[in-house]
């Protein structure tokens, strides 16, 4: 190692020169480290795990919920061209309240079959009971117009 002449001390180039040398990495290298940076050092490396870890679950869990949704839409779309067609079935309501239809269609149609043949009734009681007058012209009825009223 070189001296300096006037201090005594070594040179500034011989002290880099020397720390340049033994810097080697070998089985001996020993490191000297503050404890309170090393605690820092692992809770920012946990953290940053952590955050890495938070993030991938959730964008797995983002694609997932993509997924089902896609799902509802191909089952629903499906649903909305079928089921008009008829091609999906009925419900049971469906078929039940068809069978109480075709029921009150029947009832509907006998009682105005009835009530048809109560007018006929009527109007040849009318007839009965008060004959045209010989001298007198015949009487029409009164006949409903289509917005309900009598003319």
């Amino acid at each position: 190692m070189a001296t300096s002449k006037v201090s005594g001390k070594p040179s500034r180039r011989s002290v880099i020169k020397h720390t340049v040398e033994d810097s080697k990495l070998n089985d001996e290298t020993s490191l000297g480290i503050n404890l309170k940076w090393l605690i820092q050092i692992i809770i920012v490396s946990a953290m940053a795990v952590w955050g890495y870890f938070g993030l991938t679950s959730k964008i797995s869990q983002l694609e997932i919920d993509v997924l089902r949704m896609k799902d509802s839409v191909e089952m629903n779309s499906e649903f909305r061209v079928k089921w008009p067609l008829g091609q999906l079935g009925a419900l049971p309501d469906d078929a039940e309240q068809n069978m109480r239809l075709k029921f009150i269609e029947d009832d509907v149609s006998s009682l105005e079959s009835h009530v048809d043949a109560l007018r006929i009734k009527s109007v040849q009681q009318q007839e009965l009971h008060n004959p045209p007058h010989p001298f007198l012209p015949a009487m029409e009825y009164p006949k409903k117009t289509e917005a309900g009223g009598i003319r």
